[in-house]
């Protein structure tokens, strides 16, 4: 049997695990590089192509929450999930593997651009036209005065 009294080895139990436990943490919150750390760190083509697909990625996981919503408020089993197809089968019964059509989506993000830029040129078009009515209107427009 041992001299040592069994608080103390209770002691060394808890000191030794709580050792583990902090040096676990510790390495964890100084090695793990945060989003933007890990953002910069990708090549050029790589970072174009997530912030191109940033909007695509929000999309579809609002359509995947609507999808457990409805789900979860059936009083169908939990593997009938409707759209959502199960990782585990190979073939998706009805069930679509994407949750939205990319082809759909950029073509949506592409229309809405090209509006935006038309918006942007008839109110330059406008101001450009009040401009010129403002500049023309004088009454002693022959002098070259405003």
């Amino acid at each position: 049997m041992s001299t040592k009294p069994l608080w103390y080895r209770w002691a060394r139990v808890y000191f030794a695990g709580g050792s583990i436990i902090g040096t676990g943490v510790l390495l964890y919150i100084y090695t793990t590089p945060t989003d933007e750390q890990l953002i910069a760190s990708f090549s050029p083509e790589i970072r174009a192509d997530y912030e191109m697909n940033k909007e695509l990625r929000r999309r579809e996981n609002q359509e995947f929450l609507k999808i457990i919503k409805e789900t979860s408020s059936s009083n169908d089993p939990i593997w009938k999930t409707g759209p959502i197809g199960s990782p585990l089968e190979r073939s998706q019964r009805n069930a679509n593997e994407r949750l939205i059509d990319y082809d759909q989506f950029r073509k949506e993000e592409a229309d809405k651009f090209k509006q935006n830029e038309i918006e942007q040129a008839n109110l330059q078009l406008i101001e450009t036209e009040k401009l010129k009515q403002k500049q023309s209107s004088g009454w002693f427009n022959w002098l070259g005065k405003k």
